[in-house]
């Protein structure tokens, strides 16, 4: 059965993984999952990420290497928010704050992909992707 919600399955392989202490995961690439992925980086969730492209592969992969610390996973928690059922778009001023400011939404803007800090700054809303803690 095909993936209906490519970014959830995103999200959830990272969740799954980290609670399995896998050092790397691998995902479908897409240019919302990298934006997603470099985020993650800047945000110091994670270690790294790349762009493979296996030999005879039609779609690129995406592996993005998890952060521990202390033998626990960097992220705590990350949930998607707006689902292909119920999209989840918010303002500026309406973007959530992910426990008080410890964590991040990412967002998805008219000026791309960014974090819910970063949106405010530049007053832009969006749809609200996930939160990650």
């Amino acid at each position: 059965m095909p993936v209906t919600d490519a970014i959830g399955d995103f999200l959830t392989r990272i969740r799954n993984a980290q609670r399995a202490q896998h050092r790397t995961v691998e995902a479908p690439a897409s240019k919302l999952k990298i934006a997603i992925a470099d985020i993650l980086k800047d945000q110091g969730f994670i270690a790294d990420y790349e762009v493979v492209s296996p030999d005879g592969a039609v779609q690129p992969t995406l592996r993005v290497h998890l952060k521990y610390y202390q033998g626990k996973p960097v992220i705590r928690e990350i949930k998607r928010i707006s689902k292909p059922g119920i999209r989840r778009y918010a303002r500026a001023q309406e973007l959530p704050r992910v426990y008080n400011g410890l964590g991040i939404a990412i967002v998805s803007t008219s000026n791309g992909v960014m974090t819910d800090k970063e949106a405010r700054r530049q007053n832009v809303g969006g749809e609200i992707i996930c939160t990650v803690w």
